[in-house]
């Protein structure tokens, strides 16, 4: 395929991405308007989609209103792509290490999935406590609901590599680290997408935590704020805003694993 085929290719996939998200925040929309009307929620607290373009676009301080929520959208994107990218990495690089050493493996497995039980608002304190306010605790709770499923799932999926790959290469001399990056790692690339697109969302509600419990920045401090103000517009709209950066993310993580995984499949060989 040559240049022009491959930008045409990766224009292709954009589109689809943003259909495709547009349709889903459509279905989010519908479902909203109806579960306000079916339960006959209050229009002072339940505020539709129509409320929600108002205070945003036609409101006299519409224009305020999309500022702060600019900035603050800003605040909370920027912890959950750093918890989410520290958290991947660390995750990656655990599970590379239990997949070379089956001890370190059975050692430290079990004591991950401990932590892993422990709810993150009863761990915030003690995080906060160790790290401080600022955004290296944001980073570090954010990573941690990234780190769980990314480190289960590609522990498994390197640990369920096709023997008969294995077997090849170390029939050719071929160290563990060597077969670790030529076969397992490929292999365990579309685990690894997976995991990212449960956890791009997961990242954002840890970033909105750990705002609501130790910044005071940000969307989760806003929505905290807005509700004990009574500010339902507000509320609605900050609320809303979390739930399409959700849909945008995992539709945009799923259009890279198929640029990927197509690039590895046209590199592979035959």
């Amino acid at each position: 395929m040559g240049a022009e085929g491959a930008v045409v290719t990766v224009a292709l996939r954009i589109g689809r991405i943003l259909l495709s998200s547009a349709i889903s925040i459509a279905v989010v929309l519908l479902a909203w308007w109806g579960f306000l009307k079916f339960f006959d929620v209050l229009p002072f607290i339940g505020k539709g989609p129509g409320d929600v373009w108002k205070w945003l676009f036609t409101d006299p301080e519409a224009g305020v209103h999309r500022g702060l929520m600019r900035h603050e959208s800003y605040t909370t994107l920027r912890d959950a792509f750093l918890g989410l990218l520290f958290g991947t990495v660390a995750a990656v690089a655990c599970a590379v290490v239990f997949n070379l050493s089956r001890t370190l493996q059975q050692l430290f497995m079990p004591i991950a999935m401990v932590l892993r039980s422990v709810p993150l608002v009863a761990m915030t304190p003690l995080i906060v406590l160790i790290f401080g306010r600022g955004l290296t605790a944001v980073t570090v709770i954010s990573g941690i609901v990234t780190f769980f499923p990314t480190l289960v799932n590609v522990a498994l999926a390197l640990k369920a590599t096709p023997k008969e790959s294995i077997d090849l290469l170390r029939a050719y001399g071929a160290s563990p680290l060597s077969t670790l990056l030529k076969v397992q790692l490929p292999s365990s690339l579309p685990a690894l997408f997976a995991s990212l697109r449960i956890a791009a969302p997961l990242a954002l509600v840890g970033a909105l935590l750990a705002e609501w419990l130790a910044t005071g920045q940000g969307l989760g401090y806003s929505i905290l704020q807005a509700s004990a103000l009574s500010d339902y517009n507000g509320l609605w709209s900050r609320v809303a805003l979390v739930t399409m950066y959700s849909v945008v993310l995992y539709k945009v993580i799923g259009g890279v694993e198929v640029l990927v995984l197509r690039r590895f499949s046209a590199v592979a060989p035959r």
